[in-house]
């Protein structure tokens, strides 16, 4: 029996979906996963529970297998496995060579403190103060309050994305180009990666500045002292240059050699910024308490660099005489006292200010509003009185301090947005979190949260505690060049200049240590050609082409030099990077696609579409000529990958768009299958009508309206009988019937009507040519045919068991509901009940999908699902439901669980009778052309008898063998005429499914439905005393009936109260032998239930635990 069983799964059909759908990335445990020959999956399933199942078995593995693949899976970052891969081929069979460990970062250390260590960065340090005193308080606000809301509403976007299933490391470029394509992901990775790489620029021109201005000037190679203008600037830029080409060289160097020393630094570096912070706060309180002393000097109400003076006085008193001081020199042309002096000094008294006069003294009036300057002004102060110079030369500017600048608020916004990125942190490390659907929304808005408070309290508290002279004086050239915001900590302005420098040093590293991976897995997806260079690397996947490349373009920030023109540059880039995640969540949002299941609930498209209103709002108010110029870059890449990039098909979020677009989308729909992700019912109904055009089973519309939540194509179809010519009044009558009925049911779809010479071509011809270009159908719906055991009605189940038989060549998914007459109008609603969802075999995820939508409908909303799964005796149960817990959650699917146990058992005497009379009446009825009348007369004569053999005790050898002998003369006839299921060749179905059993169909059984007489005849089973015509059936029907009975019997204890059961439908035979074999056993699977919905997968995955 097992040789036979083998042969017939290598004779049968080769599934038509082996190809998959070419994406490498992300494998699937799931169909077509397994590898084993066939004879160890013969052993595997060759028992009598699984026997209606057992010649598909190839492309529809038992649960339990996928289950156990499913428990295999390691959620790794993309390339991780690669990359530990080649680590390990690299070193051998060192015995020193760790094993991977699972991920296990939390919350904190995982997605928190990485957010918090990549949003604070140099601009809070070098600038915030700056901002303050020329945009105000309540300016600085205003920008800090709208730059902060982008990255929160975009860490919402993010957040709903990163927790739409297993997201692998890459964080925005993954998740925009796994939900907008690989054109729009291509395009704004490239973008995301200049805008990382031009960030390493910023830092080291903030590490420079720091290290050249205020820790050691004197190391300038370009010397400052003594110019003016446009030199000393000059020369400033100069030492930026040189400095930052030995800093980028030395970083590019030390993360070629050892990136791992940059990882294990980070948190040394995350220190110095919050003990930094602490000081600044430290400071303010100390202001409240005792202000320190720090004074300013001031000629009239202009500052004076600290430079140009020792004492604040024009003279000083020393013994009874008057001196003039360094001040009195520098504005005179002489030390004496009848000098001739400047106007401006001469008109003016100099006074001595308290630079920061503390956060009680009511400072904070003053810098409320902004004070914006020109290139070359000087720094004045409010509220003082002063003669102005009416004759002012422009020598001698460099005593007071100026201006280095123009500023307005589109520049602050520009370089202040920097400082508010990093928010991708989180999800760039999802492969290394232990629960990442949990850690990254909230420690990402946490993070946000926390910085924000940060900033707008600094800009307060700078506001209230500094006086605004010293606030706008950029470089502190008034406060003895010391930092401004050193000035203000606590306990000494060097804690924030050194953490300051080694967190810049450290976010550099970061940087260049991001930018060239970031860039290496854009080459590797291979969607940019010209890229595919900067995939390579040395031998353990570092990427030393990609970090040539990021040092390149990082030294152009460089060779600009000012941290103030480089910071817009990256705010485009990161804000154009913002908007398209805040795209992607608002267009996977209004799609509604079935695989858009964020476990992070609290999201709405229109705060994506805010958000990425505000991202590009923000993009021209930064700088509008920059915006242009990243929009340019980033359409001229889509351009490129649309015309010459590979093809890939990630399931994203336009192929949704395109199934409703004109030809240019169906032209692009062409192109390939859908993805899993993409996938939904794409529904052909097949509906047959009456002598009137009207649709006989408008129920099946209805169904179908409440499929619908996943928005997919539908279309209705029926089959006129005759000519073309003949019969056009009535294929119009039939499809004036479909549209008006659809109309009714609010389906929105497509009627389609055909005239063919017979309904059986059809209904072919519809399951053929349905659809258009890539908006073609791939499930197909049609009722179960009613009253098929009466002779008038046998070419009707013929055409279905065709209509199955098509489906499974043209890989369709099929769903036959039975007894659709019982089934809920639109108008109906459940109060309460449960869809039951029988998993026996794995065909591709329909059985999970569908109650998903359904219950997307008000008529199904307020039912419960539940999924029961059968165990074999050497099934594991308790592993078995915990394993489909794990996958449920994965799949973001809200079901109760049960397993439930199927021993192997002896099959009962009531399982040989019933398949005797099956095999006999299917005899007798081909052999003999009766009337309807003589046919229920033989078929109750037969019943009669196989009711006497169960009382004898012997059986009548004899009678049996001439049934054979009969049935063997029939065989001989020709096939239209004869259709047994005797052969051993016949295949096995392969899903089985629960069709509700019509009224009036189980005359031959009508017997043996109650519960005692099938408990009677089960004890009565001697495997001792096999009766003669027991012997002589066909094993392999008896297996099928056993299969069929023990199924039915627990799914009928478990199920008969549900509202709706779902289970999988096996495949007819494919000799064309047995058919009405084939429809018993399905009668006798469904038996006893109301309402069922038989369904056969289409070969292919159609749900998926990925984003």
């Amino acid at each position: 029996m097992l040789n036979n069983m083998t042969t017939d799964t290598e004779e049968g059909e080769e599934s038509p979906n082996n190809q998959g759908d070419g994406n490498l990335k992300e494998s699937s445990p799931f169909i077509n996963s397994s590898v084993s020959c066939d004879v160890e999956k013969s052993q595997q399933y060759d028992g009598k529970n699984m026997a209606l199942f057992e010649e598909e078995m190839d492309t529809s593995p038992m649960v339990s297998s996928l289950l156990s693949s499913l428990a295999n899976y390691s959620n790794l970052p993309t390339g991780s496995k690669e990359h530990e891969e080649a680590e390990n081929n690299e070193e051998g069979g060192r015995p020193s060579k760790k094993p991977v460990t699972a991920p296990q970062l939390g919350t904190l250390m995982g997605v928190y403190l990485p957010c918090i260590q990549n949003i604070f960065g140099v601009i809070l340090f070098l600038r915030m103060t700056w901002m303050v005193g020329i945009g105000g308080v309540f300016g600085s606000f205003i920008i800090v309050f709208m730059c902060c809301s982008t990255t929160m509403l975009t860490a919402i976007s993010m957040s709903a994305i990163a927790t739409n299933g297993v997201v692998p490391a890459g964080g925005s470029y993954y998740m925009i180009s796994r939900s907008l394509g690989p054109e729009f992901g291509g395009a704004v990775g490239i973008c995301f990666y200049l805008g990382t790489t031009f960030a390493g620029a910023m830092y080291i021109l903030g590490c420079i500045e720091i290290l050249l201005i205020y820790i050691v000037p004197q190391a300038a190679i370009f010397k400052i002292e003594g110019l003016e203008g446009l030199e000393a600037e000059a020369a400033l830029l100069n030492n930026m240059r040189v400095y930052g080409t030995i800093v980028l060289s030395f970083m590019a160097l030390v993360v070629f050699v050892g990136v791992k020393y940059v990882n294990k630094l980070a948190l040394v570096f995350l220190a110095c910024v919050i003990l930094s912070i602490l000081a600044v706060y430290a400071g303010v309180i100390k202001t409240a308490i005792e202000p320190p002393v720090f004074p300013v000097c001031l000629l009239g109400n202009r500052t004076l660099t600290s430079k140009g003076y020792d004492i604040c006085a024009k003279v000083i008193e020393i013994d009874n005489e008057t001196v003039t001081t360094k001040l009195w020199r520098s504005f005179c042309d002489s030390e004496y006292l009848n000098a001739t002096c400047d106007d401006y000094f001469n008109n003016n008294n100099v006074t001595e200010i308290q630079g920061i006069p503390g956060v009680t003294s009511g400072i904070l009036a003053e810098n409320l509003f902004g004070n914006y300057l020109e290139k070359g002004m000087i720094v004045e102060k409010r509220g003082l009185a002063s003669q102005p110079d009416l004759e002012s030369s422009a020598s001698g500017t460099n005593r007071f301090v100026l201006a280095d600048i123009s500023s307005f608020f589109t520049l602050l916004v520009g370089i202040y947005f920097p400082s508010v990125t990093g928010i991708m942190a989180g999800s760039n490390r999802s492969g290394d979190l232990r629960d990442a659907q949990k850690s990254i929304p909230i420690g990402t808005i946490a993070a946000i949260t926390t910085t924000s408070t940060v900033y707008i309290s600094c800009v307060v508290l700078f506001g209230a505690c500094i006086e605004g002279v010293v606030l706008r004086d950029k470089f502190g050239e008034g406060v003895n060049g010391n930092l401004v915001i050193g000035t203000l900590a606590w306990p000494s302005p060097w804690v924030i200049v050194f953490g300051s420098f080694f967190s810049t040093c450290g976010a550099g590293l970061q940087s260049l240590t991001g930018a060239p991976r970031l860039l290496q897995a854009i080459s590797r997806d291979g969607i940019i050609p010209f890229l595919r260079v900067f995939g390579h690397g040395k031998a353990n996947g570092e990427p030393t082409w990609a970090l040539l490349l990021t040092a390149s373009i990082c030294e152009i920030g460089i060779i600009i030099a000012s941290l103030d023109a480089v910071a817009p540059i990256l705010s485009m880039f990161f804000l154009m990077c913002y908007m398209f995640v805040n795209l992607a969540c608002a267009l996977q949002t209004l799609l509604r696609t079935p695989n858009w299941r964020p476990r992070f609930k609290f999201y709405h498209w229109a705060l994506s579409f805010l958000g990425m209103s505000l991202c590009l709002s923000l993009m021209f108010i930064c700088s509008w000529y920059y915006a242009i110029v990243a929009m340019g870059i980033a359409t001229c890449i889509y351009k490129y990958i649309e015309f010459r990039g590979a093809e890939k098909e990630w399931g994203d979020g336009i192929r949704g768009i395109s199934l409703s677009a004109a030809r240019f989308a169906l032209m692009r729909l062409e192109e390939g299958p859908p993805h899993t992700k993409n996938w939904r019912p794409q529904i052909l109904v097949l509906v047959s009508t009456d002598a009137e055009q009207n649709v006989e089973q408008p129920r099946l519309i209805s169904l179908t309206n409440q499929l619908k939540a996943g928005k997919g194509l539908t279309i209705v179809g029926t089959s006129v009988q005759g000519t073309f010519l003949d019969n056009y009044t009535e294929a119009q009558r039939a499809d004036q019937s479909l549209r008006k009925l659809m109309e009714a049911e609010k389906v929105k779809g497509f009627p389609q009507v055909v005239v063919s010479s017979n309904l059986r071509d059809g209904t072919s011809h519809l399951i053929q040519v349905g659809g258009l270009g890539g908006l073609k159908h791939n499930t197909v719906m049609i009722s179960w045919p009613r009253n098929w055991k009466q002779p008038e009605f046998h070419q009707q189940f013929r055409d279905f068991i065709e209509v199955v038989r098509e489906t499974t060549v043209a890989s369709l998914a099929l769903l036959v509901p039975k007894n659709i007459s019982s089934y809920p109008s639109n108008g109906e609603r459940f109060t309460e009940g449960h869809i039951d969802v029988w998993w026996i075999v794995h065909d591709g995820g329909m059985l999970m999908l569908l109650p998903f939508l359904l219950r997307q409908h008000k008529v199904w909303r307020k039912c419960k699902m539940r999924i029961f799964t059968v165990a074999q005796m050497d099934d594991n149960s308790i592993q078995m439901k915990k394993d489909v817990i794990t996958f449920l959650y994965h799949l973001r699917i809200d079901a109760q669980v049960e397993v439930v146990e199927m021993h192997d058992s002896d099959i009962s005497a009531y399982t040989y009778e019933k398949t005797l009379v099956m095999e006999q009446r299917s005899q007798i009825l081909k052999q003999m052309h009766l009337t309807k009348n003589e046919m229920e007369r033989e078929i109750q004569s037969i019943t009669d008898s196989s009711r006497g053999s169960i009382r004898r005790k012997k059986s009548n050898a004899s009678r049996s063998h001439h049934s054979i002998e009969e049935g063997s003369s029939v065989a001989e006839q020709p096939e239209e005429e004869v259709q047994l299921i005797h052969s051993k060749n016949a295949s096995t179905p392969t899903s089985p499914t629960s069709p509700t059993t019509p009224a009036g169909s189980g005359n031959t059984w009508t017997d043996y439905k109650g519960a005692d007489k099938r408990k009677n005849l089960e004890t009565s089973k001697d495997p001792f005393s096999m009766k003669p015509e027991w012997e002589n059936l066909n094993q392999t029907d008896v297996r099928r009936m056993h299969t069929a009975l023990r199924l039915n019997e627990v799914i009928t204890k478990k199920s008969k109260e549900a509202k709706l059961v779902l289970l999988n439908m096996p495949g007819p035979p494919k000799n064309r032998m047995g058919e009405e074999n084939y429809m018993e056993f399905l009668e006798v699977l469904t038996e006893g239930l109301n309402r069922v919905l038989l369904v056969r997968g289409g070969g292919r995955e159609v749900i998926t635990i990925y984003s």
